[in-house]
Formats: structure tokens, sequence, C-alpha cells
């Protein structure tokens, strides 16, 4: 018996295609997915078992919890006939109903990072927040060449691109939480800063026109973005040739409070998975390195991630 021919024996059963439906679209959780399909667990669980003994699905897991999706890479073939199978039946109730659920469950998602960002949008100097320490702040501000157009992506206020502002030709904020806008541009007025400039944008989908910056950084977002890999693949998309990409963030950590305290979507990053990122985008000339440790539990660790577009 072939592939195609054992992959058709899986699509035969209906729960197991309105997981690849959903998987088509999107990473998700158990838990989401259980919420999404209205089931219980344990028959998601062995369904999905079946579609990993199968190579037809991955799984990673985030602390406590399991997140699954598409197998990487899948053979032409095989994701032909996935594609072709789920919108064979994509007009079935069942089908439109997922679809229904898992918009609404990505929109909680976004709405409970927003949530967060609004609610310290102007405090977020001055509360603790996780790898935002002025030593790994400073290892990045060390970095910048004079009179470049710089892109701050995931800004936040700005805090360092209010830092960088005055050396820079032109810095654009970007940030989704229209407080953290707001108040950055608030800011950035009070303190006459002309060639400052915030957009309200997604950072795996920058409103910014390709090769328009020298520099663009990612400190402490990347571990906010639903696809990191696209937010990096972005930023190449925005740099001119010759230009660098900067990330910092945390070392990957088991701190799972971490989602609730911080809104975090990720529990940090592998020194590996940084590197991986940024050479699939299409860098070179990377380096990844800890650029801090605090002291105290739960220990996080930041890392610095640089890379450069071919010029």
């Amino acid at each position: 018996m072939n592939t195609s021919w054992d992959t058709l024996k899986l699509l035969a059963e209906p729960t197991r295609l309105r997981i690849l439906a959903l998987l088509l679209r999107e990473e998700l959780s158990v838990a989401e997915l259980q919420e999404i399909l209205d089931m219980a667990q344990s028959r998601i669980s062995s369904q999905l078992a079946l579609l990993r003994s199968a190579e037809l699905v991955a799984d990673r897991r985030e602390g406590k919890r399991a997140y699954y999706r598409l197998h990487d890479p899948l053979p032409p073939a095989t994701l032909a006939l996935l594609r072709s199978a789920t919108e064979a039946v994509s007009g079935q109730p069942e089908l439109v109903a997922d679809r229904a659920a898992l918009a609404r469950a990505l929109a909680r998602r976004r709405a409970h990072q927003e949530e967060y960002f609004n609610l310290i949008a102007g405090r977020l100097g001055k509360n603790y927040c996780p790898g935002r320490s002025w030593e790994a702040l400073g290892h990045l501000a060390l970095r910048l060449a004079p009179a470049i157009d710089v892109a701050d992506l995931g800004a936040g206020e700005g805090l360092v691109s209010q830092l960088l502002a005055r050396r820079a030709r032109q810095i654009w904020c970007i940030d989704s939480s229209p407080k953290m806008v707001e108040v950055g541009a608030a800011l950035a007025a009070k303190n006459g800063l002309a060639n400052l400039a915030y957009k309200l944008g997604d950072i795996e989908n920058v409103p910014l026109p390709d090769a328009s910056v020298d520099l663009a950084i990612l400190s402490q977002a990347l571990h906010h973005a639903r696809h990191p890999q696209t937010a990096v693949a972005e930023a190449f998309r925005i740099l001119r040739p010759g230009g660098q990409l900067l990330v910092l963030d945390l070392r990957e950590h088991d701190f799972e409070r971490a989602r609730e305290l911080y809104a975090d979507l990720w529990l940090g990053f592998p020194v590996a998975a940084l590197h991986a990122f940024l050479e699939k985008a299409g860098f070179h000339a990377i380096e990844v390195v800890t650029v801090a440790r605090e002291p105290e539990a739960p220990h996080f660790e930041t890392l610095l991630a640089s890379g450069l577009r071919p010029a």
C-alpha cells in the first residue's frame, strides 16, 4: 500500500479530516482543538496520535501545553491531497462551524495580548518585564550605526527607539496595541523627536514598504508572535540589501506563568531555533549570543541574535 492510499484511509474519518482542515490554517493546542471541535480531549488526542504516526502532523511542547501543526515538510503530493480533501467538504456544516470557532479562538489570543499591553501602556519602563534589562538593551544600542532608517517591530512604547532616535535618521515603531501607539507617539512629541513615528500594525504584516530600512529590531517581541518565522521574514522584506536584523528575546524557559503574566505565546526560544529563523528567512552572517542572565528565579536569560540581508 503506497503513501497516498494510506493518507486516503486516514482522511476517510471525519474527525481527522476536520483536525487537518484546521491545522492547514493554524497551529493549535490540544485545548484549542477541543474547544473548536467541542469534543473530549481523549478523542482528539487519539486522532492526533494516528496523524502523528502517519507523519501528517507534528507536535511541540510549550511548558505544559502541546501544540500541533502540519508536518513540515509534507510531500507535495500529500499536501495537495489534504487540500483537495478538505476543500471538497469545506461547505459541510461542521467545517463551516469549525472555521468560525477557529476565528473566535484566534481573536481571543489577540485580545488577551492586546488587553495586557493596553493595561501596561505608560508603565512599561517602570514595571518588571522579563528580558527587558538595561544590560541587554545596551548591547542592542551599541550596535546601532548613526544616520540610518530603523524599524522597531513590536515596539510597545518604543523605549529603545526613544533612546536611539537622537542618532538615527528615521525610526518607525510598529505595534499592534492602539494604546501603546498612542502613548509612544505622545512621548515622541513630548521629547521633540520628529524623526520617531508610530504605526499601528502587526509584526507579521509590517506596514512598511519593501527594502525601506537599514536596521530592523525585534526587542522582546518575537515571543508574542503567532508565527515567529513569519515575523523574521517580514523583517527581511523591509530591510535594504546589506541591512541588519537584531533580535533580543528570551532563551527557552519553563516559567509557564509567563503566558498569563506577560501574554507570552512562546516560552522563549532555543539558540538553535533563533538561528534557524534567520537562516530560513535568508539572512547570513548569523550570530546568536547570550547577553544577560537575571540573578533571581526564574533566571530568565536574554539572547541577542543578529543577521545581515545579502547586499
